[in-house]
């Protein structure tokens, strides 16, 4: 069993120091930037609440003051048997969560938590998925938000913030640009950024561990998923290092984060030897949701790579929209944003990297309906 579980504690990886959870943060208060979370428990098979179909079946490694307040349904997403260019892989379906994208493993964990210790009021800002799936779970536990988002985001996305309630507010500019005017707003009312408040990866490390239940408890070879500010990259290293502390894999996973080559930050980084930000030229991209020219755990994101044995893989615009073709010829009807790491599996075939024989893993993050208009424009479509 899992034992006796300490608290988890913020940490500022900058300087060492570190702080109770009892009282929300979402920065540090010596240096201003952002928190990580002290390393966790991990669990073993006799600590999944087999009766709970989501997420929640691990909430013995995930370290909340109290059961979740509102399920709804998140996590526990299907793993699906596919075969891409030719080479069998597995499908995570992480697209088929309550707000159609993978950021609901984060926000539920990260709004109970943050409702669990007295917040009503969230600030957020986000390109459209995580806006959504912030104004579901806010709308289900009953919490006023606030979302900032580009005044480019598509429309899906910002209707389906409208619908759950959300108080929506379109910033003209860059991606960069939100999340400054976010900073400004945050004096005055909690800011729940994804990429900031340290318990949405808490919540994304459960990724891996549905990957090693669903894979009859073990890791799986590869782990390709697309990368923009690099969540699901973090969250699969944390919860694959927590399960190996625990005694339960024997090796990590390598993990590959998949970006548009027309705003690659971490890809450009890597080809330059570094493993801090190094000057790009964005350039505009189908795959929106990962369009991040600055992303904020630019270290953590790194050492993922670095310590799986993985990579970044950059790819081109007509290698993402016949990604997407091949998605939606396998009956996987996801959006181009997602599409993007099926480019990158596509590369990592093609040379190699990738073999028949491992266990493959490419994550689908994103549903297709959140972007029908791109969709339509990347096919031809034509109505009518």
């Amino acid at each position: 069993m899992v034992p006796a579980m300490k608290p988890a504690r913020y940490v500022n990886p900058r300087t060492g120091a570190d702080w109770p959870t009892d009282d929300a943060l979402w920065r540090a208060p010596d240096d201003g930037g952002y928190l990580n979370l002290s390393p966790g428990p991990g669990l073993t098979p006799e600590d999944i609440d087999r009766g709970e179909a989501s997420l929640w079946r691990y909430a013995a490694a995930l370290r909340l003051p109290a059961r979740p307040e509102r399920i709804l349904g998140e996590g526990w997403t299907p793993l699906a048997d596919a075969a891409w260019d030719g080479v069998p892989v597995k499908m995570k379906s992480d697209f088929l969560m309550p707000s159609g994208s993978f950021k609901d493993r984060g926000t539920a964990v990260m709004l109970n938590y943050l409702k669990q210790g007295g917040v009503t009021r969230v600030l957020e800002d986000s390109s459209g998925n995580g806006g959504s799936s912030i104004a579901t779970f806010g709308a289900a536990l009953g919490m006023e938000c606030r979302i900032l988002t580009p005044a480019s985001a598509p429309k899906p996305k910002l209707y389906q913030m409208r619908a759950m309630g959300a108080d929506v507010a379109p910033v003209e500019g860059t991606r960069e640009a939100v999340s400054e005017a976010a900073l400004r707003e945050a004096e005055t009312v909690f800011y729940a950024s994804h990429n900031h408040q340290a318990y949405f990866l808490e919540g994304v490390k459960t990724l891996a561990f549905e990957l090693w239940e669903q894979l009859g408890f073990r890791a799986p070879d590869n782990v390709v998923a697309p990368l923009g500010f690099g969540s699901n990259v973090m969250g699969c290293h944390i919860g694959f290092r927590e399960l190996l502390a625990r005694g339960q894999v024997s090796a990590l996973p390598r993990i590959f984060g998949v970006q548009a080559a027309n705003i690659a930050p971490f890809h450009a980084a890597q080809e330059a030897g570094s493993d801090r930000p190094v000057a790009i030229a964005p350039k505009p991209t189908m795959a929106d949701g990962i369009a991040s020219a600055k992303p904020l755990r630019f270290k953590e994101v790194m050492a993922a790579f670095r310590e799986t044995n993985g990579a970044c893989v950059a790819v081109g615009e007509d290698e993402i929209a016949a990604a997407l073709r091949q998605s939606l010829h396998l009956g996987f009807f996801v959006e181009p944003t997602c599409a993007a790491a099926g480019a990158g599996l596509s590369r990592l075939i093609a040379d190699g990297t990738v073999c028949e024989g491992e266990t493959t893993v490419l994550v689908l993050t994103g549903m297709g309906l959140k972007a029908v208009d791109k969709i339509g424009e990347v096919l031809g479509l034509r109505m009518g």
